[in-house]
């Protein structure tokens, strides 16, 4: 069976986003440690965000009519592919330090990797990003690897 998994689509791999700067702040770790049940006081207080609290800070904020169907705006890192369902993958994350009000940090997001496997349905395409956050100073600060499932 010929690949679904083009030379133009295999190019994209290493295409990166342009660097986000976010500002870690009391009161946004407050708000989202109070969204999310958070129960420890340093998290309450907004002394140190609780994980996961990065997530998505890399997106811009979008008005409703650029969300598509499924939940998710116009992705402009990944290629345009067959299969059109997009689903969740899994996200694994290596944090180096707790984020601190103050941190000024900058995230870097790119295409670690573009694959097809065959599942019991038929087939299916992953893309693997790659995130990386680092500190004013450029320490790394939290390591991701998100995972896309197209079907």
């Amino acid at each position: 069976m010929a690949s679904l998994i083009t030379d133009d689509i295999r190019a994209a791999i290493g295409r990166a986003e342009p660097p986000v700067h976010f500002l870690v702040t009391r009161r946004d770790i407050v708000k989202y440690a109070i969204a999310t049940g958070q129960r420890l006081p340093k998290y309450l207080r907004g002394d140190e965000a609780p994980p996961m609290f990065l997530f998505g800070a890399d997106r811009p904020l979008a008005a409703l009519e650029t969300i598509g169907p499924d939940g998710l705006r116009a992705d402009t890192l990944t290629p345009e592919l067959p299969l059109k369902r997009v689903m969740a993958g899994g996200i694994k994350q290596r944090y180096h330090r707790p984020l601190h009000p103050g941190d000024e940090l900058v995230i870097e997001k790119s295409i670690a990797d573009i694959f097809e496997k065959q599942g019991s349905s038929g087939p299916l395409i992953f893309v693997v990003y790659a995130l990386t956050v680092k500190d004013a100073s450029g320490a790394l600060v939290l390591e991701e690897t998100q995972t896309r499932i197209n079907r």
